[in-house]
Formats: C-alpha cells, sequence, structure tokens
C-alpha cells in the first residue's frame, strides 16, 4: 500500500469582498498535474463494438440475425450471468465472447439440430458492459466505456484530471465480473464444449461457450504524485473493465478576512492544524484585524448545518486561552475592527469569500 503525505501549503490571493462573485478558477497546482497527464497521455482507442477483438459483456444489447430463419430473428440483452435466450436455443453463454465467437457457436448449435447450414450474424447495438467507473476528486467523474484495458493516467485523463480538491491518493477497486474470457483461444468457443439445453433458463440452463475466471474484488492505493511524476509503469496501474477508481479528497482549511494571505490550505494525510498554525500559513493578521472576533465556521459533515465557534485570537496570541483544533473544511474568519466590518458580519458572507479561494498544491 502507497499512500505518501502532501505537505499543506500557502493559498495565495488577494482579499475578496462579499459583494464580488466568487472566481471560477482553478489551482495552479491542478493545472500542473493536469498538464502532466496530456504529457504522459498515450493515444487512447474509442470503443467500437464493431472491432474484431471487442468482447461482449454484460448490458450490452445485441441484434441477432439468422438469415435462413428470420422469425428467430431477436434483439436480445446480455443478462446479469453473462448468458442471452434465443428460441429453440434457449440460453446462451455470450459474455467474454467477440461478435465472430458467438456467430460461430450459434450457428453450430443450430447446425447440430435444426439447421444443415445456418449463416447467423451478431451485432452489437448497444455496449453497455465495458465501463470503468470515475469518482470523487476529478473534474469531470462519470461512467466511461472503454475497448480493452486503460492506464490509470488515461482514466484519470478521460475524467478531466484531478480537482482543486484532489487529495494524495487515488484508489482502484477491482471487481470480479472482469472479462478475463479475453484470453480464451478461439478454438475453445465452439466445439466438444458446445451443448443444446432446450429452453432451460439460469445458469444450470446456459450453453457453455467458454469459460471466464472470476478474480476476487480487491482494492490498491496509489499516491497520485507518484503517478504523475515518478514515470515508475508500477504506479500507472493497468484497469480493466468493471473497476472503479476513487480520487480521495484532500483535508483544506480556510482563513479569510483579516490576514496578509487569505486563502485555503491542504493538509496531509490524516493531519489536523490549529488556528494558530493555520494564521502562520496565512503569514498572520493585518492592522485592522479584530482579533477578539474571530470566529471559526464549522460545517456538520452529515446534516450540512453550518455553526460559528466565537474565539479571541487576542488570547491565545499570548498564551491565556487553548489553540483550538481546526477541521476539514473548516473556516477560520477575522473580521475587520474599523468601518469596513460591516461587510463582514456573518457566516454567509466568510462562506462565500472561502469559495473563491485559489487552493495551491504542491
Amino acid at each position: 500500500m502507497l499512500i505518501l503525505a502532501v505537505p499543506y501549503v500557502v493559498v495565495a490571493q488577494s482579499p475578496i469582498t462579499p459583494q464580488q462573485s466568487p472566481p471560477d478558477r482553478h489551482t495552479e497546482a491542478t493545472d500542473e498535474y493536469n498538464q502532466k497527464l496530456e504529457q504522459l497521455l498515450l493515444p487512447r482507442e474509442t470503443l467500437d463494438p464493431e472491432a474484431k477483438d471487442y468482447r461482449i459483456g454484460t448490458d450490452d444489447l445485441l441484434d441477432i440475425s439468422v438469415f435462413e430463419a428470420t422469425d428467430l430473428n431477436r434483439t436480445v440483452r446480455v443478462s446479469a450471468d453473462g448468458n442471452i435466450s434465443l428460441p429453440l436455443i434457449g440460453n446462451v453463454r455470450a459474455s467474454g465472447l467477440t461478435s465472430a465467437e458467438l456467430e460461430r457457436a450459434l450457428e453450430e448449435l443450430l447446425r447440430r439440430t435444426y439447421m444443415k447450414e445456418p449463416h447467423v450474424g451478431v451485432f452489437v447495438k448497444e455496449p453497455h458492459s465495458h465501463a470503468v467507473s470515475v469518482f470523487g476528486a476529478v473534474r469531470n467523474p462519470g461512467v466511461f466505456q472503454i475497448l480493452g484495458s486503460k492506464t490509470l493516467i488515461e482514466m484519470l485523463s478521460m475524467a478531466g484530471g484531478p480537482s482543486d480538491d484532489a487529495g494524495d491518493t487515488v484508489i482502484v477497486m477491482r471487481h470480479s465480473h472482469q472479462l478475463a474470457a479475453a484470453e480464451l483461444p478461439s478454438s475453445s468457443i465452439a466445439g466438444s464444449d458446445v451443448s443444446i439445453k432446450g429452453g432451460a433458463t439460469g445458469d444450470s440452463g446456459a450453453t457453455a461457450v467458454g469459460t471466464a475466471a472470476t478474480p476476487g474484488e480487491s482494492a490498491t492505493e496509489i499516491n497520485l504524485k507518484n503517478v504523475l511524476e515518478s514515470g515508475d509503469p508500477q504506479y500507472n496501474v493497468q484497469v480493466n473493465p468493471g473497476d472503479v477508481i476513487k480520487v480521495t479528497r484532500a483535508g483544506v482549511v480556510y482563513v479569510v478576512g483579516e490576514v496578509k494571505r487569505p486563502g485555503g490550505f491542504t493538509l496531509k494525510t490524516n493531519e489536523n492544524i490549529s488556528v494558530l498554525q493555520a494564521l502562520a500559513l496565512a503569514e498572520g493578521l493585518t492592522r485592522t484585524s479584530a482579533k477578539s472576533k474571530t470566529r471559526i465556521i464549522r460545517t456538520d459533515e452529515l446534516t450540512g448545518a453550518r455553526s460559528e465557534i466565537p474565539i479571541d485570537l487576542g488570547k491565545i496570541l499570548g498564551g491565556k486561552a487553548a489553540d483550538p483544533e481546526l477541521h476539514s473544511k473548516d473556516i477560520v474568519f477575522i473580521p475587520n475592527s474599523t468601518g469596513r466590518s460591516a461587510l463582514y458580519t456573518g457566516s454567509q458572507a466568510a462562506v462565500s469569500i472561502a469559495s473563491g479561494l485559489i487552493i495551491y498544491r504542491p
């Protein structure tokens, strides 16, 4: 398991007043990450269900045509157990086969009982089985159809790269329904292992036209910086259909208001910082800060409700009060002591300011 800490860094931006709309800007370091993705990215294949090596999988929609008996033509969807059901034949294993291999298997089944020289056509009308899910701290999370295997870098690029709040860890979860049958030789598809199970349903009635391995589920944690910067192929792992990729989110605390460099600060893995540490990252207070009116704005992760915790920075700096520990997504809000203090009267203003700050990553 490879989990390396990403140090928190200072975020720099001019103070933003509540009247300004939060800018829609990405972090410099995230842009660098995404530039590295483009540099490392290999040419991507498109998902072409008509390609000779495309292998059918669960949920694919197939058009089956029997040219000598058009009443047998069907549009069928591959079931969760990898089978399709056809008149006269019953259940036939389709998952893991190419269109040509399934055509030969169906022709063999029809030839044994019903027809002398059947001609079957199989067309993948809608491919749905070669999906990889990418979610978490990426710009465009979603489900992506792929042909064959891809590298982790390719999949991250398809999802738009890491988002501003991306953490230091990528988790690749592998599931047992990957199509290991792709490794089978074509000679094992139709022949002595083909049998007729007329009208039966379920696994016990499926026609065996190949076998598929079912590896156990597992999860691999990889450091994002190693993937993008080390150049070591062991980090750029292969991703297969059925895998799930999660990019973890970094812990971030914000310091806004009357500080010299307001902004957000990313945390190391499993790290917490105190108010004074966050204040140091913001390069200290301005001359017009109202230290005694400082507040910590905290959001409940379960309910989304915000609460305000009043603190006196003057007493904390003087060692007369404890230095509170901050949680991820906390906002330390230092209002102005002059006439401009009216601009900073509530948590909503502070939250609006924090949402527009840039988060710089190392």
